[in-house]
């Protein structure tokens, strides 16, 4: 194996280089892509790469705590590399989702818990982006 694979060497899966290419596209990568968008960029590299490749290969990812699978957007499943707590502002228009780096702590009463003991919170706040916001208004 190249030294790519090494950064990735603890994760305890099978690295092969499809798996290394989709690692490489999401790392840093802050557009919270679909497995489409990700299927899309690898492609570029491995063009005999399965759809089911990338899928499957996202969801062993999810798994091992690596990537969060985002329920915003009801079109599609996207995808957060990005695993430590943080919460998402996301535009009704076109999707877009950005990250929120900001800790709330929200009082939950007794009664409304159902017995759960709450160990986090994520909040999706939504509304609409500046883009097209001056889309709309021009």
């Amino acid at each position: 194996m190249d030294h790519r694979g090494d950064k990735y060497r603890d994760l305890g899966i099978k690295l092969t280089p499809q798996r290394i290419a989709i690692l490489d596209y999401l790392e840093g990568n802050r557009s919270h892509p679909s497995a489409e968008d990700v299927y899309r960029a690898v492609m570029q590299t491995f063009p005999t790469m399965s759809f089911a490749t990338v899928y499957n290969t996202l969801q062993t990812l999810k798994r091992c705590g690596m990537v969060a699978e985002l329920t915003g957007d009801p079109e599609k499943k996207r995808f957060d590399p990005n695993p430590r707590p943080h919460h998402h502002l996301i535009c009704t228009n076109c999707r877009k989702i950005v990250d929120v780096h900001v800790t709330y702590r929200l009082p939950v009463a007794d009664h409304d818990r159902a017995g759960f003991d709450i160990t986090g919170n994520h909040i999706e706040f939504l509304g609409t982006c500046p883009a097209c916001k001056k889309r709309k208004y021009t």
